[in-house]
């Protein structure tokens, strides 16, 4: 059993309230398991992770304008994912994807400014459990960044963080543990400065890192600083943004993956980087059909990189579909953590893939797009709130931004499945997608019709009945989960 007391001070009495919440928490014996044996000298961990960069805003993917010169050269060196997905369409999804290992419906993150649910086991957790310091820096989007929230980054297992509730521009107000601190500069540089404060004071410890790093750019609106803008002048000025804004995130990856390169620890430190969406209307390059928010190929194939010294050691290029959802079982995996047998995991471990060893995905990938609608979160105006009610004594400002309403399992309904789904058993994709409880239905070959334009459910009829079986057979799971059968 796991207490949170929470305490509240109201803007206009002042009053004390404490909040008793009894939750079922993963911190119990039979959540919280780690192998009891250690062989090797553990990683340091760094995640990095941009917002609304599409698979092809990439130099390295021979962008006619674009200039990465520091992403380019990780790629040339490391581990590149060409075919690496998150595992939903939109920011939230994908994050908590990256926190639970298990894909989004399970916990009702449908979509964008949807929570963690406390009841979930966090790859953060894990991480503190296995010994290790752990730290958030930019954005969170997954629940509050306020003092005393249930779904905060402290609350989800984070011993230091400097956080802000969704995305960010420059010289924006952040939250240093639920303190809202004002900042100066570029907004990349400022969440990698955070970050690299972390890293070297925890470098000479004696415990281990994990650091996850969450740009806000390039999300909209692009207010690239005027150096990044410069290299761009000729293009259309929202291009020029656009663009700026990813290469100002390129230097402040640059200048985090330099410093990690002259620090001794560098050898045996991973650093893997991915966007949690696919590319924007109208300004991104996408993996293919579609775009940020639809199911097909462009809205989830995303950028990453990988890189450990120690044990990749030669430049490679992956083919393989893997997801933002195999990053928990791989680095469970490498800290010697068992995955609970008490509910089931989306991801697999990419160790045997890191280590040269997998040719194939030995498990289908599954999407599932809700039908549910957004929260608003905007951090522009969130961020100055929280700081005006600082500064006046109120240590919480709005107290309906704790999001503690998200400590509760909604029940849905089990007799449906609605929204568009897709069952990825490569080098097929189907497609089943309900509205008003009338499903379509198609099939697509990736591997030669990469933009899913020609739909072969008809002509592979046995093929596409047993994929059916599979997907709803694992939505059916998902709708459990969902209605609390894990916990």
């Amino acid at each position: 059993m796991f207490c949170v007391k929470i305490t509240i001070i109201d803007d206009f009495s002042k009053f004390t309230c404490v909040f008793v919440l009894i939750l079922m928490l993963g911190c119990s014996s039979s959540s919280l398991r780690q192998s009891p044996q250690k062989t090797n000298t553990p990683p340091n961990i760094v995640l990095v992770m941009a917002d609304d960069q599409g698979w092809g805003d990439m130099g390295y993917y021979d962008h006619p304008v674009l200039q990465t010169p520091h992403f380019d050269e990780m790629a040339a060196t490391a581990l590149r994912f060409d075919r690496f997905y998150a595992a939903a369409p939109v920011c939230s999804p994908t994050r908590g994807s990256v926190m639970t290992g298990r894909t989004p419906n399970r916990f009702a993150c449908f979509t964008w400014g949807r929570t963690l649910r406390p009841q979930e086991i966090t790859i953060a957790e894990v991480m503190q459990q296995s010994g290790y310091v752990t730290g958030h820096f930019g954005k969170w989007h997954l629940g509050s960044v306020r003092i005393g929230s249930p779904v905060n980054p402290g609350a989800s297992g984070f011993d230091e963080w400097f956080s802000a509730p969704n995305f960010f521009d420059n010289s924006p107000i952040m939250s240093r543990e639920g303190i809202a601190q004002e900042t100066e500069g570029e907004s990349s540089m400022v969440t990698v400065d955070a970050a690299l404060e972390f890293i070297h004071k925890h470098e000479e410890g004696d415990q281990p890192y994990f650091a996850v790093v969450w740009f806000g750019s390039p999300h909209g609106p692009h207010e690239a600083y005027e150096e990044d803008r410069r290299l761009y002048e000729g293009e259309d000025e929202k291009l020029q943004h656009f663009y700026g804004e990813i290469t100002g995130m390129d230097r402040a990856f640059g200048k985090l993956r330099n410093a990690l390169k002259a620090l001794p620890s560098y050898s045996n430190t991973i650093l893997w980087y991915c966007s949690d969406n696919g590319g924007l209307p109208n300004l991104g390059i996408t993996g293919g059909r579609g775009r940020k928010g639809h199911i097909y190929e462009g809205g989830l194939r995303v950028p990453a990189i990988l890189e450990w010294p120690a044990k990749i050691k030669e430049t490679s290029v992956s083919n393989l579909p893997a997801t933002t959802s195999d990053m928990f079982p791989t680095l469970a995996e490498v800290v010697g953590y068992v995955l609970p047998e008490d509910r089931p995991y989306d991801g697999i471990s990419l160790m045997p893939l890191i280590e040269g060893q997998m040719t194939e995905r030995a498990e289908p990938i599954g999407f599932w797009q809700y039908p549910a609608k957004g929260i608003r979160t905007p951090s522009f105006e969130w961020m100055p709130e929280l700081l005006a009610a600082q500064q006046e004594g109120n240590m919480i400002g709005d107290s309906m931004k704790l999001r503690l309403e998200d400590i509760r399992i909604i029940p849905y309904p089990t007799d449906h499945m609605p929204g568009h789904s897709a069952w990825l058993d490569w080098p097929w994709k189907l497609h089943r997608i309900e509205k008003n409880k009338q499903i379509n239905w198609e099939l697509y070959r990736l591997d030669m019709d990469p933009e899913e334009k020609k739909d072969l459910h008809s002509e592979e009829s046995e093929r596409a009945r047993e994929m059916k079986l599979a997907l709803e057979t694992w939505q059916e799971s998902v709708l459990h989960s969902l209605n609390g059968g894990d916990y």
